[in-house]
């Protein structure tokens, strides 16, 4: 007794998951044990509350507060706990399972720093901590923010990217568009924005090795106060030629936005640029009309293989049942197959007629150059100037730059 009491900080408690019952979450605490050994607690909700003023409570680095349905009913003390958490410097990672996005997305708002999905993916957890422990991180200069006036005065045009299916290059053709739009004129450049709506899996920060940064999701989570100012700190500029709202730093439910908070935040992007392009989930969610409505242009991105013929038959009569403007879209081949290669062209021929639709834009397969500048983080006009792929895609942004000054003239 004696060598405990006189060595009391040998393994101090930096830890503490926060749940109703801590046996519900079997996983959690094996990943605690297997990241801190023991030094970690387990406290219940009310529990967590009065432990937050002891003398203990200083060396704490984060908690884990446990949730699932169940849970829901006491929202107003879990974000009480966040708070109090947060007001003492402690790291909250959430842990929820079976929780509603509503739910989710409000205890996120109180300032949780991760969120974990249980059951817990392997290493997640560890993952998670490993990133709340590390020391805050400097301010990015690199990448300057935008400054955006108070007044937008621009109706830009949107056009939207939606792969309907998985790696058929919807985001290559938007990031790709986007830099061909924003260098299409040498001396007077249009102003370009471009947003990753895909809140899960967005690579547009990838394609051009841009942060992620936890602003994004705090814009995104309050858009009824969204302004030139917030709007204007989360962009990030690119080669000083283009804004781009990256994905957030997280994965976040795609139901976490509503239809509004969407609208508001493509009217916000038409009234400050020139042209607004979109990259969006291939998964359906309940603001994709919202999308949809606002699209001057919405590319639908295909390739020529079953899952995509499956995919557009099923997009096309989603969006006639509802009564959806289906002309606004663009069917775009990706990999296409080259001009002598008879047999796949009248593939692409057959497929087109089976559908009912019009392929109207082909284009090229750019190869391993396509992989290789993403992994880069550069645009193919950068990485690979004569790439098959970037000349077709720098046509088209010709076309809708000359369409757009056309328009405007006879305006």
């Amino acid at each position: 007794m004696s060598s405990e009491s006189s060595q009391p900080d040998v393994n101090p408690i930096v830890a503490c998951t926060v749940s109703r019952d801590v046996q519900n979450f079997d996983l959690l605490i094996e990943d605690m044990e297997a990241v801190l050994g023991e030094r970690w607690g387990d406290l219940g909700f009310s529990e967590a509350l009065a432990f937050f003023s002891q003398p203990e409570a200083a060396a704490l680095e984060f908690i884990a507060l446990a949730i699932d349905a169940d849970d829901e009913e006491d929202l107003v003390l879990m974000g009480e706990i966040i708070t109090q958490a947060k007001s003492r410097k402690i790291n909250v990672i959430l842990i929820a399972e079976d929780v509603t996005p509503a739910a989710l997305h409000q205890l996120l708002r109180k300032g949780a720093d991760e969120f974990v999905p249980y059951p817990l993916p392997e290493s997640e957890l560890a993952a998670a901590i490993e990133r709340v422990q590390q020391p805050a991180a400097p301010q990015v200069t690199d990448h300057a923010t935008a400054n955006l006036s108070a007044t937008g005065a621009k109706e830009g045009a949107v056009l939207v990217a939606h792969g309907l299916a998985g790696g058929c290059g919807a985001t290559t053709l938007a990031v790709n568009l986007a830099w061909e739009l924003a260098n299409i004129d040498k001396k007077k450049p249009p102003s370009v924005c471009l947003l990753d709506l895909d809140l899960q899996y967005g690579a547009v920060s990838t394609y051009l090795d841009l942060p992620r940064r936890e602003v994004v999701f705090e814009m995104l989570s309050d858009t009824e106060s969204l302004d030139h100012d917030m709007f204007g700190q989360a962009l990030l500029s690119f080669e000083d030629k283009m804004q781009v709202l990256t994905a957030p730093s997280d994965m976040v439910p795609l139901d976490v936005l509503g239809t509004e908070d969407i609208q508001r935040v493509i009217d916000m992007a038409r009234a400050h640029f020139d042209y607004v392009v979109i990259d969006l989930p291939s998964t359906l969610v309940h603001w994709t009309e919202t999308v949809l409505q606002a699209a001057h242009v919405y590319f639908a991105v295909i390739e020529l293989d079953m899952r995509s013929a499956q995919n557009a038959l099923r997009f096309k009569r989603a969006l006639q049942s509802e009564d959806l403007p289906f002309n606004k879209l663009r069917f775009a081949l990706n990999r296409a197959p080259k001009f002598t290669d008879l047999s796949a062209k009248s593939r692409v021929k057959r497929m087109a007629e089976s559908l009912g639709i019009s392929i109207d834009l082909q284009l090229p397969d750019g190869g391993k150059q396509v992989l290789q500048g993403a992994d880069h983080g550069m645009p193919l006009a950068a990485s690979a100037g004569k790439n098959p792929l970037r000349k077709e895609i720098q046509k088209l942004a010709q076309s809708i730059h000359d369409l757009g000054r056309s328009e405007a003239q006879a305006a």
